[in-house]
């Protein structure tokens, strides 16, 4: 009789902990900011105008210190610009991205105080068409919870960019 009961006890003591966990899942949620929104209005007019076009963008709530993984994917050879802007009010800001090897073929780093510090831009030629992994991330002390984030994926485009043969990648 006791067997029984301490399975059960266990039983629904492990269901309890498995449902309460389900809702710490960070969840994806846009987020507005109007002087994001002013860099991001300023920065597609400048890249459209050297021959790229928009792909992918999206505004994320993030909490400091936690990466964001964006998950995209490439084609091999093509020109790519990323972007990631935080909050104005962070203090660091930081771009991590793998390839689907999980290799890490970029860092980016920036601080509070650099010129355009919340905003990180960096280009990329991939050596395969596969799926990457951006993890942006930025440490704010005084707020821990919804910081604005902006992420956005431009690809170079028209007759003279043609394709990119692509050289050794270092890793970092």
């Amino acid at each position: 009789m006791k067997k029984p009961l301490l399975f059960l006890t266990a039983l629904a003591f492990i269901s309890t902990t498995a449902f309460s966990q389900k809702n710490e899942v960070i969840r994806l949620q846009s987020c507005t900011n109007d002087m994001i929104s002013k860099q991001v209005d300023s920065l597609k007019g400048l890249y459209g105008d050297q021959g790229y076009v928009l792909l992918k963008e999206a505004s994320i709530s993030m909490e400091s210190e936690f990466e964001m993984p964006v998950i995209v994917p490439l084609t091999q050879g093509s020109w790519y610009q990323f972007v990631f802007i935080g909050d104005y009010s962070s203090k660091l800001y930081e771009v991590r991205m793998y390839d689907w090897q999980e290799r890490q073929v970029i860092f980016r780093q920036k601080r509070w105080g650099e010129i355009d510090g919340n905003v990180i831009v960096y280009s990329y030629v991939p050596n395969s068409s596969e799926f990457h992994m951006m993890k942006p991330v930025q440490v704010n002390k005084q707020k821990k919870k919804n910081l604005c984030g902006y992420v956005m994926l431009f690809k170079r485009t028209g007759a003279d960019t043609g394709a990119v043969t692509p050289t050794h990648t270092k890793t970092y």
